[in-house]
């Protein structure tokens, strides 16, 4: 099947996980494009295709004659689509020859160079897009779509050798929880990349430490013409919280190496409130400092106004670069398979995660390759087929370096 065919059957089947559910995966509906997979993988010729009790789909592509003593490599992407927008009835648009100008999503929204100044890089490139009512799906449906074409590819010129293969798809990367229950040792790979990045050439093992943090918040709620010292607004509190977080430390004014506190979501009435953020750092120090700061402004409040609000601090994943240095190998090996392929390497840090960081700490070194999607979890999401293809070949020439 053609690469382009492949991911535009993917994005076709509604995938998106769900954060308030408490099953695994969190929606049933990502377990019937891992099954697909599955028995795609078998159809190719991967006897050992399965989907588990987790919806963990894995297959392996035998070593080559002779090469049975390379490292085994694998390579992983997850299904599911963010909860941060719909990606049920996707109509991806397709543009030959992107001429590098504006692009109408549909006849009231149009994507801006403007606004969207990268895309002048994708001038002459193939580009799939939304029509702006739902995700692209990109995210990780490309990752997904190149490495089943790279496997079909491998399976289909025994010519070209390699060790081998370990191919993993994954649900709920999207809500943290995409390897809650994914084993290494049964994976079985010496080690792995997600192929789940952006921009062409991408080559990434740092990314954020990460934190939530969920204050919620009592006031005491009385008639308003009788309130004078004795009301306490909890939705003023929340307020004057994040008021007390620095300006500079969000993430519209951060970039490169610099974290942030982000609130991500805020409700409530007088009588009561919560307010959530994700706290972001790759610096392990910087990150501490952070979580501190939350706690030292809940602790404040709760001096100025009584015990009133309670904060919950959990850490999601760590910078996984110092489970990768030690094994510059893989770094070394995506180099090389990316400049065989006629691309530029970009190596640097993520702003996010991956469930390679969670892997990497599970005894998996696992850093991030590019897919070519682009502007991931909104409605302006698009990719590059041009830049997919490269990927493929990347993906071939990674698990085709073999000692000679």
């Amino acid at each position: 099947m053609e690469l382009k065919d492949r991911f535009l059957k993917y994005v076709g089947f509604d995938t998106q996980s769900d954060e308030n559910s408490d099953t695994y995966p969190s929606t049933a509906k990502q377990l019937v494009l891992l099954r697909h997979l599955a028995e795609e993988m078998r159809l190719l010729g991967i006897a050992d295709a399965a989907t588990d009790e987790h919806g963990y789909t894995t297959g392996t592509i035998p070593a080559s004659p002779g090469c049975e003593n390379e490292p085994v490599i694998g390579f992983i992407a997850h299904v599911d689509t963010s909860p941060d927008m719909s990606g049920a009835n996707v109509k991806p648009r397709i543009i030959e020859d992107y001429d590098g100008g504006d692009i109408s999503l549909n006849g009231a929204l149009m994507m801006k160079v403007s606004e969207f100044p990268e895309l002048a890089l994708f001038k002459g490139h193939t580009l799939i897009h939304t029509d702006g009512t739902t995700l692209l799906g990109a995210d990780d449906k490309a990752g997904v779509a190149e490495i089943m074409t790279a496997a079909e590819y491998l399976l289909t010129h025994p010519e070209v050798r390699h060790g081998a293969i370990k191919i993993g798809f994954t649900p709920d990367e999207e809500i943290g929880r995409g390897v809650d229950y994914f084993d290494p040792a049964a994976f079985g790979a010496d080690y792995a990349y997600t192929v789940d990045g952006g921009f062409e050439g991408e080559l990434e093992y740092e990314n954020f430490n990460a934190a939530s943090a969920k204050i919620h918040i009592q006031g005491r709620n009385v008639h308003p013409g009788y309130a004078k010292n004795k009301m306490l607004n909890a939705i003023e509190i929340a307020c004057e919280l994040n008021g007390m977080l620095p300006q500079a430390e969000r993430p519209q004014h951060t970039e490169g190496y610099e974290g942030f506190y982000h609130c991500v979501d805020i409700s409530g009435t007088v009588d009561k409130a919560d307010i959530a953020y994700i706290i972001r750092d790759h610096d392990t120090e910087r990150f501490e400092q952070k979580k501190s700061f939350m706690a030292a402004c809940v602790d404040m409040l709760n001096r100025k106004y009584g015990v009133v609000a309670s904060l919950t601090l959990k850490d999601q994943y760590y910078n996984m670069r110092r489970m990768i240095e030690p094994h510059p190998q893989i770094i070394e090996r995506a180099v090389k398979a990316m400049k065989d392929a006629g691309v530029t390497p970009v190596i640097r840090p993520i702003r996010g995660g991956t469930d390679g960081a969670r892997l990497s700490f599970a005894g998996l070194p696992c850093p991030n390759l590019f897919t070519g999607g682009m502007n991931f979890h909104g409605r302006y999401e698009y990719c590059s087929l041009t830049t997919m293809e490269r990927a493929v070949r990347v993906i071939v020439n990674i698990a085709s370096a073999v000692q000679k």
